[in-house]
């Protein structure tokens, strides 16, 4: 667990592992900002298996987003990642996405992969702020709606200096 402050002014955020008790948040989370949300079950489903993991981000006592990835050999998948409406724009989504790529390396993990809807612009424009690029388009991605997907990549840097590259910041 560590605190992670965002490059742009906004607020700290301290991200953990998801514990079971979490869930109604992340829910009100999920539902409160999406046309196609997530339901207990999906969350469930995926947390169930051994390598999927779910983190949140706390702002003093309340839950302001979340993340769902998986971990594969060479990769990391995100499933899942909101903010709360109320906290957006204020860099907790930079906060999680930073946590992630410091889970990246030369040697193991070197790239993060997720897909978006076409039509989420926000989630578009965000990733590509964080250092995401569009990689593909899959055609017919999302059963619930038909719409297409874009595969985005965020891919590690060997040239980075060690201490150049988002690390995790336990605050003093």
């Amino acid at each position: 667990m560590s605190v992670v402050t965002s490059s742009k002014s906004g607020i700290r955020a301290h991200v953990r592992w998801m514990i079971r008790r979490d869930m109604p948040e992340v829910l009100a989370i999920e539902h409160a900002g999406r046309d196609f949300p997530w339901c207990e079950e999906d969350f469930l489903r995926v947390l169930r298996q051994r390598n999927c993991i779910g983190m949140v981000a706390e702002y003093g006592e309340r839950l302001v987003g979340f993340m769902i990835y998986e971990l594969h050999r060479n990769k990391l998948q995100l499933l899942n990642l909101a903010t709360h409406q109320e906290f957006r724009r204020q860099g907790v989504g930079a906060q999680m996405v930073a946590k992630l790529v410091g889970k990246l390396s030369a040697q193991r993990r070197t790239h993060i992969l997720l897909h978006v809807r076409e039509t989420n612009l926000d989630a578009q424009l965000f990733l590509r702020s964080q250092g995401f690029r569009a990689r593909e388009v899959v055609r017919e991605h999302y059963p619930d709606s038909g719409e297409d997907g874009f595969v985005m990549q965020y891919l590690f840097e060997e040239s980075l200096v060690e201490n150049e590259r988002p690390v995790d910041q336990i605050a003093h």
